[in-house]
């Protein structure tokens, strides 16, 4: 399938923030990254806001999409358990400083409804427990949900990424906390 020019400007700021971060964001830096002239960038986004803006939405549905991919269901048709699962198999797998900067910044402090990454989080990962709840298995969830985040943010922030066999296991680790019975209240 052939990669859109919207799909191919939003891939190369991507790729822009990875290696240079969010500042580096210039019509100039993703127009030289996409290949594009400046004014091909300027039809698909007129302002900086408006693509970063697209960044942030692009960022979301690629990783709604890898986990949709690697279940091969939608959050609505997958059982509490196999979103859970899904939520911790991807987010110890994909950490990129854009995922990380975006889902930082993209919270705006007067409106913080409408953060885009929150329904796909909302779809995918469970809850916080309820205060005073003394469900042990609503506990776990949410443990392995801060777990698979903290290895997540961990691969994000430093330099490097932990050795797959280490991976693989914290994985493993993470995932343990999951289980049927622990999801079935979901």
């Amino acid at each position: 399938m052939r990669t859109s020019k919207r799909e191919r400007i939003l891939d190369a700021a991507v790729s822009v923030i990875n290696r240079d971060g969010v500042r580096a964001v210039t019509f100039e830096s993703v127009a030289a990254e996409a290949q594009l002239t400046r004014g091909g960038l300027l039809y698909h986004f007129p302002s900086r806001e408006a693509l970063l803006r697209g960044i942030d939405e692009h960022l979301v549905q690629s990783w709604e999409a890898s986990m949709e991919a690697l279940l091969g269901k939608s959050a609505g048709e997958a059982t509490a358990l196999e979103r859970y699962q899904t939520f911790v198999r991807v987010s110890t797998q994909s950490a990129t400083r854009a995922e990380l900067m975006f889902m930082l910044d993209s919270v705006d402090p007067e409106f913080p409804s409408e953060r885009p990454w929150a329904p796909v989080v909302q779809r995918w990962a469970p809850s916080p427990p309820a205060a005073g709840s003394d469900d042990p298995a609503a506990l776990d969830n949410f443990v392995a949900r801060l777990a698979a985040d903290g290895l997540w943010i961990y691969e994000a922030m430093y330099e490097g990424q932990l050795d797959e066999n280490v991976r693989a296991q914290v994985t493993e680790r993470i995932g343990g906390l999951l289980s049927p019975e622990r999801s079935r209240k979901a």
